[in-house]
């Protein structure tokens, strides 16, 4: 049995800048970030970015602005920005979502990466911060991604993230006239201290080459994954 005697409900998350090595999140300012986060993410050549996303995409930075900040604000949302911290280029952003502070969980989820972002060191971090701002700075329980069933990209990042399945929930809800299968992942402050050391460990720079190219991948790291 889960000892709670001395566990309390715990404050929102992404109220502050996170700072990695490579990421910065920050959390969404329009005034700040809108064109550029526009510029990164809704681009002549970006609507796949928006396939499984419940809204989007948008032909203009007002209707990306209005149609974000109403969901925003309707869902309870935490919304974080990730830079560059070499370039402080704006590449992309993802929500703190379903905040249940007095059970202790929060979701990542709405995370949308530029191209440039996708695949690389900072896309890593940017999740890895989100997470241990969440498990070691806020004392949460738990940490959940969903996405559609279909969508094979998001299930995949989610498990080299050290998300762990648990199931999927059928028709579980019409996203853009669409039936929607969600797969549900999470990850528990049990699991978070072997997969910070894996995190920790795959982020040193001795694990890439001189091209900034991965030498041991996330997801083969045992540390990690035999939870």
């Amino acid at each position: 049995m889960i000892d709670l005697s001395n566990w309390q409900p715990c404050d929102r998350p992404g109220s502050t800048v996170q700072l990695g090595q490579h990421a910065r999140l920050e959390p969404l300012n329009w005034d700040i970030h809108g064109a550029g986060l526009f510029a990164a993410i809704c681009g002549s050549g970006d609507d796949d970015l928006w396939a499984y996303l419940p809204l989007g995409p948008f032909a203009d930075l007002h209707a990306f602005k209005t149609t974000l900040s109403v969901a925003i604000e309707r869902l309870n949302w935490e919304t974080m920005i990730v830079r560059s911290v070499d370039t402080d280029e704006i590449l992309g952003m993802a929500s703190y979502m379903r905040l249940r502070k007095g059970h202790g969980s929060a979701e990542v989820g709405f995370i949308c990466f530029s191209k440039k972002l996708q695949r690389s060191r900072i896309a890593t971090e940017a999740m890895y911060l989100m997470a241990k701002h969440v498990f070691e700075d806020l004392g949460n329980r738990r940490y959940e991604w969903r996405c559609d069933n279909e969508n094979e990209a998001s299930k995949r990042a989610a498990l080299r993230f050290g998300f762990a399945y648990e199931g999927t929930f059928r028709n579980e809800s019409v996203q853009k006239g669409k039936n929607c299968d969600t797969a549900w992942y999470a990850m528990t402050d049990e699991d978070w201290p072997k997969l910070a050391a894996a995190y920790g460990a795959w982020l040193l720079p001795e694990n890439f080459d001189n091209h900034g190219q991965q030498i041991m991948p996330l997801a083969v790291r045992e540390v990690a994954f035999s939870l």
